[in-house]
């Protein structure tokens, strides 16, 4: 009875020191497969060209896109068929470019999803059926082979000079539509080591990772070539090395804190800042300048009998106009709440925070890293 006593207060205790372990361990620490990628495991850019019939008259003008003649003549051509170019009156078809990934250790017979692209001036790839079309490497070898049935996500029509489209109709996606046929050799290192590389360029996270290693395996066996590469000693039996790399990659890493950074969409106007941007004291006008240009044709009529022209002139209104705003005082802040509402206080748009974001980071009152995409 004492024994079991013991055992059950032991299971209770080590229930309680993982529940309260749990929440710190994940919201603290990050695995490094999470941060971190091996290096020489990577994905392959394919592409290729191909023709896609079976559309419904909503294909590419031959007499605008002579390369979706070209083509298809050649594909005939390889199927025992001769037709001269003036023959073909094609409304049905339509060039296309086929882009697809290829991960890494593909291996022949893996299938593999594709995006098929308008070249020409089709309307629509809906309903289309994708021909025989080899996607090729950087190095002009064939890695995988696509066909099928092209999904389009939208819908559109026509009809007395009107139309509505809903969504793109020129691009479209054939999941599973390529079939690798040649292999990529990815090595699992070199020699005896193995080399892990960041994805943010930070020395404190690679050293991190670097004690975390050390201490789970044993000591020495990472090392940090610079901030954004680590090395570790791994087994050279490739069977014991892919167990290797597993448990290295799980082991939980206490991250860097990310830098204060302020990413801006000059395209959309979009704005977005992490929880370590903070503002300064400052002071901030903004005022918008408006210009209005209005034109009012008059018809000037001439007098009977005067033998003048009727004449048709143009009048031209110019109207200037510039908000009236006080300067907004912003405070001195940490908080990413604080700093949006005192951006908001000036009442400018999406569009108008890129110059004001811009003079605030040159008058230093913008504690981040301002960019510009």
């Amino acid at each position: 009875m004492i024994i079991l006593r013991r055992l059950l207060r032991t299971a209770v205790l080590a229930l309680l020191a993982l529940a309260l372990a749990a929440p710190v361990a994940s919201g603290a620490a990050q695995r490094i497969k999470d941060i971190a990628m091996l290096a020489g495991v990577r994905t392959n850019q394919l592409v290729g060209y191909g023709v896609v019939v079976g559309l419904d008259g909503t294909g590419d003008q031959t007499t605008q896109t002579p390369f979706t003649t070209q083509a298809l003549i050649s594909m005939l051509n390889q199927m025992g068929l001769t037709l001269p170019a003036s023959a073909l009156q094609l409304r049905n078809v339509a060039a296309v470019m086929v882009t697809s990934q290829l991960p890494a250790f593909a291996q022949p017979g893996q299938l593999i999803d594709i995006t098929v692209s308008s070249m020409g001036n089709a309307r629509s790839l809906k309903g289309g059926t994708l021909l025989l079309t080899p996607l090729r490497g950087v190095d002009g070898q064939v890695y995988a082979i696509a066909q099928g049935n092209v999904l389009i996500a939208g819908a559109g029509g026509q009809a007395g000079g009107t139309s509505v489209t809903v969504n793109h109709l020129n691009a479209g996606r054939i999941p599973g539509g390529a079939t690798v046929e040649r292999a990529v050799q990815a090595a699992l290192g070199q020699g005896d080591h193995i080399t892990f590389e960041t994805m943010d360029t930070d020395f404190t996270t690679v050293t991190r990772i670097v004690d975390t290693i050390n201490a789970a395996v044993g000591p020495g066996m990472a090392t940090a070539s610079d901030a954004r590469r680590v090395q570790v000693r791994a087994p050279l039996d490739p069977t014991q090395r892919v167990g290797f790399i597993s448990r290295i990659e799980n082991l939980l890493v206490n991250t860097a804190e990310a830098a204060p950074k302020v990413i801006v969409n000059s395209r959309t106007g979009s704005v977005v800042m992490n929880t370590r941007v903070n503002v300064t004291n400052c002071a901030v006008a903004h005022g918008n300048l408006q210009v209005t240009i209005q034109s009012t044709p008059e018809v000037s009529q001439p007098n009977p009998l005067s033998q003048g022209q009727t004449a048709v002139t143009q009048q031209a209104q110019v109207e200037v106009r510039e908000d009236k705003t006080g300067l907004v005082v912003l405070p001195n802040t940490t908080s990413l709440a604080d700093v949006v509402r005192a951006l908001n206080a000036v009442g400018a748009t999406p569009t108008d925070l890129l110059a004001i974001l811009q003079a605030m980071k040159a008058a230093g009152a913008l504690q981040a890293e301002l960019e510009v995409i």
